[in-house]
C-alpha cells in the first residue's frame, strides 16, 4: 500500500514559524510531496543541527523540505527546480510567506551542481524524480557542495533500485512510510573533498 500524498495545493508546513501554512502546489506529473508523517520523522531527526543551516534541497518539487526547513529555523536555504511552473509556485510561497533567506535556482540540479560550489551546506534533501533514477550521480554531484559535517536525507522507492552512495556516508537514520523510504546520512568527513 503506498503512503498517502498530499494533493496538489494542500501540502502544508507541519512546525515552526510557519506552522500551519499552505504551499500553493500546481499540478505536475511525477510530483509526489513527501508526506507529512515522513516530514515530521525527518524534521526530528534533524532538530539538533537544523537551526542556522545553510540547507540544499536539490530537487525541490512541491519546496515541503525546503520551507519547514526553513520555518524550522535554517540560515539560508537554496531550492532548485528544473519544472518552470513548479519553480515559479516555489518563488511565489517564499514571497507570500516572507521567506527572505531562500534562492530558487530554476534548472537541472546535476548541471547547477557541476559548477563550483559557492555555499558548502549543513543539511541537503536528495529526492529526485522517482522514474528518473538520478540517486546515484547526484550524491557524487554533492560531493564538493557538502559541509564537513553534512546530512544528506535521500528519498526513494521502497522498492530495489540502484543506489550507489560515497563510502564514507555513514547511514544515521532510516525509515519507511508507505512505499517510501527515507535514510538520513553523515555524508561528512575528510573523504568527501
Amino acid at each position: 500500500m503506498n503512503a498517502p500524498r498530499a494533493a496538489p495545493g494542500r501540502v502544508r508546513i507541519i512546525a515552526g514559524t510557519l506552522r500551519g501554512s499552505r504551499l500553493q502546489v500546481p499540478d505536475s506529473p511525477g510530483l509526489r510531496p513527501t508526506p507529512d508523517r515522513l516530514r515530521e520523522t525527518l524534521f526530528n531527526w534533524l532538530a539538533s543541527c537544523i537551526a542556522g543551516a545553510r540547507v540544499l534541497d536539490a530537487y525541490a518539487g512541491s519546496g515541503a523540505l525546503g520551507i519547514e526547513a526553513a520555518s524550522r529555523g535554517a540560515a539560508q536555504l537554496r531550492l532548485i527546480e528544473r519544472d518552470a511552473a513548479l519553480a515559479a509556485a516555489l518563488r511565489a510561497n517564499l514571497a507570500r510567506l516572507r521567506v527572505n533567506h531562500a534562492e530558487v535556482q530554476a534548472g537541472d540540479a546535476l548541471t547547477l551542481l557541476a559548477a563550483a560550489p559557492d555555499t558548502r551546506y549543513d543539511v541537503v534533501f536528495l529526492d529526485p524524480p522517482f522514474a528518473a533514477d538520478l540517486w546515484s550521480a547526484s550524491a557524487t554531484a554533492l560531493l564538493p557542495w557538502l559541509a564537513p559535517q553534512a546530512r544528506v536525507y535521500v528519498e526513494r522507492p521502497l522498492a530495489q533500485v540502484e543506489l550507489v552512495l560515497p563510502a564514507h556516508w555513514r547511514l544515521l537514520r532510516q525509515t519507511r512510510v508507505g512505499a517510501v523510504l527515507g535514510a538520513l546520512y553523515d555524508a561528512g568527513g575528510a573523504a568527501a573533498r
